[in-house]
């Protein structure tokens, strides 16, 4: 049970948010009524500033149950957390965006909830990640994450700062009494426990297997021929991936290791999804689109190279990466194209005039970042797939890329190189590009990594930036 809230007590609500929460509700079903259909109730509340999100989320879940966290710890602890799911907004093909989207603005549109003024993503949120091709992953391995799924949750938290809400909601059908829909949402409300996350074992019995899906030889191959591709002139770039798998000697403890890379990675954007008995996990280090009010916020990054724990080494190699005529031309490509997708949309774009060092814990990018003030309404969801894939994890032009990219790489990308993330009733949120992640089942994490191609890509420097991005994750779970 979380503690010292000021709204809530001994597990249930105070006495004026119960009221509150008892009168949303009932209007609630009445719009329900009108409509022939369910309506969503939402009420907020503020919670201790101690409490942790994320760690409510993985000491709360209810078994099998859908749950997500994402945060950036150096971003003001920025974090939300969901739990359950009170309506799932699912769609495949090409317009599978654009299909959510309005699915969610219908929703939202009848919701009853108050309009939020606490942190990015607090009040009525729909969580949930976008795979990276139209018909997501096709393996039995990516089962519980279709090719687009938004979730809206029972229970979220948001945090920034010290200021920590939480909201339940309840889809409220019309022969629904409010009082049982009240009762319900109170049990889930006292099930809440902010038990810190679970440290990892340093030392677990047994021994890792770690192995490429495909031998190391196949992928330097792969990339040897899509530069010849390119050299022919049939396209800019190709972004191609790798898949490491790990099998542990024990069923993995996700809340622990998604422990590890928010504290290593705070700068990155740490997530956690589940369904069944699968989880997604990441830190990536890509924003893929911000959206608040009329103002949207992306960044374009490519290139890159490894960090150093010596100072002066670690400035050095960033250096000569600000200096790589390679890295900048790949970097270029993916800025002119996030920029010609917006313009058409925009009053204005801005973007940096060079690019500039990104640095996380283990790698260094190149990247510039771009802002954009919207001509007219655009949705998050709507943003992040007019923007999707960039060519930073497709390809430029990217119709020309799509089929090569499984033909090369022979894997199923599921969510990897996806879109992540989290919208809002107001069509603000923000998404991630799906980078440095693993889907883990039981004992069996597979870890993905990939890198931009372009004409004078060395394959097997190409196979040893992958190796660098793999260490993201692989020393964690290995």
């Amino acid at each position: 049970m979380l503690t010292r809230r000021p709204a809530l007590r001994d597990g249930s609500l105070a006495t004026t948010e119960r009221t509150a929460l008892r009168g949303r509700l009932e209007e609630a079903a009445r719009r329900a009524r009108r409509a022939g259909a369910p309506a969503l109730a939402a009420h907020t509340v503020r919670v201790a500033p101690g409490v942790d999100p994320g760690a409510v989320a993985f000491a709360s879940r209810r078994l099998g149950e859908r749950w997500f966290c994402s945060e950036q710890p150096s971003r003001a602890g920025t974090a939300i957390a969901a739990l359950g799911s009170v309506v799932e907004l699912a769609a495949t093909g090409r317009d599978r965006f654009a299909r959510v989207a309005e699915r969610w603005r219908a929703l939202a549109a009848q919701a009853v909830a108050e309009p939020g003024d606490g942190p990015p993503g607090s009040g009525l949120v729909a969580v949930g990640g976008f795979g990276f091709s139209d018909g997501g992953g096709t393996g039995p391995h990516w089962a519980g994450f279709p090719p687009a799924l938004l979730t809206v949750p029972e229970a979220a938290l948001a945090r920034r700062g010290d200021d920590v809400r939480l909201t339940l909601v309840a889809a409220v059908a019309p022969d629904d009494v409010p009082d049982e829909v009240l009762q319900r949402l109170e049990r889930r409300a006292a099930e809440l426990r902010s038990d810190p996350l679970p440290l990892l074992d340093p030392a677990p019995t047994g021994r890792h297997r770690i192995a490429s899906t495909a031998p190391p030889e196949h992928y330097e191959s792969a990339v040897a021929r899509a530069v010849e591709r390119i050299r022919a002139g049939e396209l800019e770039k190709v972004v191609l991936a790798r898949e490491v798998q790990v099998h542990a000697p024990a069923t993995y403890d996700v809340a622990a290791v998604h422990g590890v890379l928010r504290e290593a990675f705070g700068d990155c954007y740490v997530f956690s999804t589940g369904a069944g008995d699968g989880a997604f996990l990441a830190a990536s280090p890509e924003l893929l689109v911000r959206r608040e009010g009329m103002r949207a916020t992306t960044v374009a990054l490519a290139g890159s190279t490894r960090r150093s724990a010596d100072p002066a080494v670690d400035d050095h190699l960033g250096e000569r990466l600000l200096q790589s005529a390679k890295d900048r031309a790949e970097q270029a490509i993916v800025a002119r194209r996030i920029l010609a997708a917006l313009r058409p949309h925009a009053v204005w774009v801005a973007a940096a005039p060079e690019p500039a060092l990104v640095r996380v814990a283990n790698i260094q990018h190149l990247g510039t970042p771009i802002r954009a003030q919207l001509a007219e309404p655009r949705s998050a969801i709507e943003l992040a797939g007019l923007l999707h894939p960039t060519p930073a994890v497709g390809g430029e032009p990217f119709e020309r890329a799509r089929p090569l990219i499984p033909a090369l790489e022979g894997l199923d990308r599921g969510w990897y190189a996806g879109a992540v993330g989290w919208t809002d009733a107001s069509d603000d949120g923000e998404y991630c590009v799906a980078l440095r992640c693993a889907l883990v089942r039981g004992a069996v994490a597979r870890c993905y990594a990939g890198v931009g191609v372009v004409r004078d890509s060395d394959p097997a420097a190409e196979l040893a930036e992958t190796e660098t991005k793999l260490q993201a994750l692989l020393p964690v779970l290995s």
